[in-house]
């Protein structure tokens, strides 16, 4: 009796290190793939963000885009509605892919990197949407010629 007594201890244990070794994965992983999202102007503000994944968006500022094969410096720009304050941030991309075909200037961008201590953020993904694609079709214009019908 005590002998299958022992093997349960063993089996249990086991049981216990494996269940705990997964939380810990689960929970290191959940850590390090966490960002913030902020505006500009709170990035600004907030002394605690040189350690955090963040996400930030804004419009990118016309002729401020340099490209070098995958890699991207521009600005992106948000404008506070209520006061008309402009904040810019200087964005210096280095991805493993090219920035994505939206990404123009006065798209809408969203960065997701780090901010540096030297003031700028330092992006290793973007996500753009081109304002004019996707702005509703005025009226009496001509539909474009891949939706007509036939």
């Amino acid at each position: 009796m005590a002998q299958s007594n022992n093997k349960f201890v063993k089996f249990g244990l086991a049981t216990a290190v494996v269940v705990v070794a997964l939380v810990y994965l689960a929970w290191t992983g959940v850590q390090e793939s966490k960002s913030y999202y902020m505006t500009i102007k709170e990035l600004r503000a907030d002394n605690t963000v040189y350690s955090k994944h963040l996400r930030v968006g804004g419009n990118v500022v016309p002729g401020s885009i340099h490209s070098s094969g995958p890699n991207a410096d521009f600005v992106i720009v948000e404008v506070d509605p209520k006061t008309n304050e402009r904040q810019e941030l200087r964005v210096s991309y280095r991805g493993k892919e090219p920035p994505p075909d939206t990404f123009k200037d006065n798209a809408q961008a969203l960065v997701l990197g780090e901010f540096g201590n030297d003031g700028v953020f330092h992006a290793h993904e973007i996500q753009a949407k081109c304002a004019s694609k996707y702005a509703p079709q005025q009226p009496g214009a001509a539909a474009p010629a891949d939706t007509k019908m036939n």
